[in-house]
């Protein structure tokens, strides 16, 4: 039997309800909550799928998360998929295999907003490795403002997920701030690509790192000479988004 858990906040609530991806169970909301704006539209979903809706005192709410929103929803823990399954769904839409590889990241802040930066360039399929690695918790769900419930996202071991990677012709390249990584606004992404970005402080992990085709750094041109793994990592996805042709209406 699957474990369950909290979702909170409205944008996290209202995503999943849509994606339809989890069982949800129970629908909290605030008993002076005004049914407008994002809370009157993951209501209709609600309606939509026959769930109650639970009206319950903020106290109620807080005990599950201080930053709830006014909302909380009840679901089955996160669907998580595997390799094949990205890579499967790469082929549905007829694109070379887009993914995003994150090695040991820890701040479940850090990886929503890449889960969310990783959505909206259309990437298919992230990988976490099994252990060290924040989990999809209702934390991250949260940060990304729900758009993990419209990512597959696999746990695998990321040396083996890498060589296979290779092995259906998927170019590997880390995000790293050192000398000999190649500048990335030179590179032209064509093909199958995996970006791989390294844990907060830390960076790769040295497997990791070896089993990159290539490195790549970021322009930087202030005083301060790094970005946060998660603004490193979405300015790096939209470059390779860009080098893709993904927003080629952005190009002509």
């Amino acid at each position: 039997m699957s474990s369950r858990e909290w979702l909170y906040g409205r944008n996290a609530v209202y995503e999943a309800l849509a994606a339809k991806r989890r069982v949800a169970y129970r629908l909290l909301v605030a008993e002076t909550a005004q049914p407008k704006g994002r809370l009157a539209d993951l209501l209709h979903l609600a309606h939509q799928r026959e769930l109650s809706i639970e009206r319950v005192s903020k106290a109620t709410l807080a005990s599950i998360h201080p930053s709830h929103q006014g909302v909380a929803l009840q679901v089955d823990s996160y669907p998580y998929a595997d390799l094949e399954d990205i890579l499967i769904g790469a082929a549905e839409r007829s694109s070379p295999p887009f993914l995003l590889i994150l090695d040991v990241l820890q701040d479940p802040q850090n990886v929503g907003s890449l889960l969310r930066t990783a959505e909206g360039v259309g990437i298919h399929g992230v990988l976490l490795p099994f252990r060290e690695s924040v989990a999809i918790t209702p934390a991250v769900v949260n940060a990304s403002a729900g758009a993990s419930e419209h990512l597959r996202i696999a746990r695998s071991n990321l040396a083996q997920a890498i060589q296979e990677l290779k092995q259906r012709n998927v170019w590997v390249v880390g995000l790293e701030d050192t000398p000999e990584a190649q500048p990335i606004e030179k590179l032209a992404f064509k093909g199958g690509l995996a970006l791989v970005v390294g844990g907060e402080g830390s960076g790769m992990r040295p497997l990791v790192r070896r089993s990159c085709d290539l490195l790549v750094r970021l322009p930087m041109k202030g005083k301060i000479h790094s970005y946060n793994a998660a603004v490193a990592g979405s300015i790096a996805l939209f470059f390779a988004a860009l080098a893709r042709g993904e927003f080629s209406s952005l190009q002509t």
